[in-house]
């Protein structure tokens, strides 16, 4: 592997490979939880991914963890200067980074093993799929904490599995297993953690050998389709075919 985009923090790493590029939440120690200047390094990074080369992108945590959320601790030098900010604009900064994930025309899969929870959990669901190891662990944990759903998750898990669904993994908290999370809805397929790797390599590859064009405008018909009506999804999908229709990939 090579370097792919550049690095907006120590603690995100950015790998390319080929058109392949995976992106790593590497702070294991934490549990892969990401202070502010994190997040707002991850926006960073797929911001920059949308206009590169890459094909398709594999969002994942180092040491065999996925995320465990937002790190609260603030004992990260470079965060010494949000104490003085309001916490709206702290949340602002979050949605952003939210829609940087899931806004980038370029396929993205999570590719999660261990502890995927709070914001970490939005953070997996912002992505298009979800490829999981069998000791994968979900939780929207907010409620546990006095707080209410963040990092998109109030819309990201409605949209994913159905509110009422929704509401009792929230209200509760609770601990989701990897099984559950397949027949849930919330991750595509379920591996052992020794062919994670591979398996969400495949996937990818297959993505990435893909039309560009077609696969981006593939990603946002879908995105969109859940508040367009009929008339407007049949009108999207002509206007996209006539682009289309002038690329190399079709010739």
């Amino acid at each position: 592997m090579s370097t792919g985009s550049p690095s907006y923090h120590p603690r995100i790493t950015v790998l390319a490979e080929g058109h392949v590029t995976t992106v790593i939440i590497d702070s294991p120690g934490a549990k892969n939880a990401c202070t502010g200047d994190m997040w707002v390094a991850l926006g960073a990074t797929f911001r920059d991914l949308a206009y590169s080369d890459a094909r398709a992108v594999i969002l994942t945590g180092a040491g065999g963890e996925f995320c465990a959320g937002a790190d609260l601790t603030g004992s990260e030098s470079g965060d010494s200067g949000q104490a003085s900010r309001h916490i709206l604009q702290g949340m602002r900064a979050l949605a952003d980074v939210v829609l940087a994930v899931h806004d980038c025309p370029v396929p993205v899969v999570a590719k999660v093993d261990g502890v995927c929870v709070g914001a970490g959990l939005g953070l997996a669901l912002a992505t298009d799929m979800v490829w999981c190891s069998e000791r994968a662990r979900f939780s929207a944990i907010f409620a546990k904490r006095g707080l209410s759903l963040d990092f998109g998750t109030s819309w990201l898990l409605r949209q994913r599995i159905g509110i009422h669904k929704a509401k009792e993994i929230a209200f509760t908290g609770k601990v989701i297993s990897a099984p559950d999370a397949l027949s849930l809805g919330l991750v595509n397929a379920v591996v052992p953690q020794g062919e994670l790797d591979n398996a969400t390599r495949e996937i990818v590859d297959t993505i990435a050998a893909g039309p560009p064009v077609a696969m981006s405008m593939i990603k946002r018909q879908l995105d969109n389709a859940g508040h367009a009506s009929l008339a407007q999804a049949l009108e999207a999908e002509a206007l996209a075919q006539s682009v289309n229709v002038q690329t190399d990939d079709l010739k």
